[in-house]
């Protein structure tokens, strides 16, 4: 965000009156020191946390996920930034993979991002820091049709699934396989993306599909009688807030904060924080969906140990998959947590040991 630049315009003589040696050397001391200022003012303008001209902080935020990150939409669109201190600027992405990318090349000090990403960024050696989950989701449904006969996760053995491989979804349904006794090489991945997997599903190319929830309704639509559906509750999901490496501890408390209020305020009022969300979604998110799924979410600004368990099971994950160069331990993960924002702004919502 460039600064406001506000001037005041003075009356200019017609006759300019005569100039001094003495007054010219002042003129232009004067005009090194406002160029000076200005190099300063330019400069400023890109770190993301100058002050604004109203004397509160600047935050960059970007966001991938209206409901997972929930209580930044709804403490911007009900204003209770100001009363820490800040002025955001939060800024949208299609993932979160594109949102923490923001905060690795410097276009922003934070990222909601899922749980996943920020996984994989710390085993491939990236430098963040995660200084809060902000919900907890667990509503996984895997499609599927009549014609398939898969009415228990045993009976995909031998099938054909469809998934944006390498993102949550593909975790969930290591998940549902493991509860099931099976491992990966019992069924044939097809990787999809996520707006494919219902066309999939319905040329009968695939057995069975897993998506991202905002593609819920639409599969159960246009599946019509055919549809089906299992439903799994053991992986949840959790959104996070991740801050750039050097992120001042003081804003990030400010930060904090603000979010801890914003979720108490939505807890109290869900119908008005749906609306909320809605309206800062701005068309991206309509408000059947939000109401449908508004509550599949736990909203809560923490750390705890299941956050910290979660990151250490999908890191071994990761590493089976993916095969990154970092070591999926406790020790790992717990290098790139930073609890003492959160301790500052919320003592009792951290939890890690």
């Amino acid at each position: 965000m460039n600064p406001v630049v506000t001037h005041q315009e003075f009356p200019v003589p017609t006759t300019p009156p005569p100039v001094s040696p003495r007054g010219t050397r002042a003129a232009a001391a004067l005009a090194a020191v406002l160029a000076l200022m200005t190099l300063l003012t330019a400069c400023g303008a890109d770190t993301g946390s100058a002050s604004t001209s109203a004397g509160t902080t600047r935050v960059t935020i970007a966001g991938s996920d209206y409901l997972g990150g929930a209580p930044v939409y709804t403490a911007t669109e009900n204003g209770q930034w100001a009363a820490n201190g800040l002025t955001p600027q939060v800024q949208s992405f299609a993932t979160g993979r594109d949102a923490l990318n923001a905060v690795l090349g410097g276009q922003a000090q934070y990222a909601v991002v899922g749980d996943l990403p920020a996984v994989s960024a710390v085993l491939a050696g990236r430098k963040i820091e995660i200084v809060a989950a902000l919900s907890g989701f667990a509503d996984w449904r895997l499609f599927t049709t009549a014609a398939a006969s898969v009415t228990r996760f045993a009976d995909l053995k031998g099938k054909k699934i469809g998934l944006p491989e390498g993102t949550n979804v593909q975790y969930a349904l290591d998940g549902m396989l493991t509860a099931a006794g099976l491992k990966p090489g019992d069924v044939t991945l097809v990787n999809l993306a996520p707006n494919q997997v219902t066309a999939a599903l319905a040329r009968g190319d695939i057995d069975a599909g897993l998506t991202f929830p905002s593609f819920y309704d639409a599969t159960k639509a246009a599946l019509g009688a055919e549809y089906r559906e299992l439903r799994y509750t053991g992986y949840t999901y959790r959104t996070l807030l991740v801050a750039a490496p050097g992120t001042a501890a003081r804003t990030s408390t400010a930060v904090l904060r603000t979010l801890t209020t914003a979720a108490r305020t939505a807890a109290k009022d869900p119908a008005a924080a749906r609306k909320a969300v809605v309206a800062q979604a701005k068309g991206a998110l309509q408000p059947g969906f939000v109401d449908a799924y508004y509550a599949s979410y736990h909203y809560a600004v923490t750390l705890d140990e299941p956050l910290l368990k979660l990151l250490v099971a999908e890191g071994a994950w990761v590493k089976s998959t993916q095969k990154p160069a970092g070591t999926p331990d406790r020790a790992t993960f717990l290098q790139h947590i930073d609890p003492a924002p959160l301790k500052s702004a919320a003592p009792q919502a951290v939890t890690l040991s």
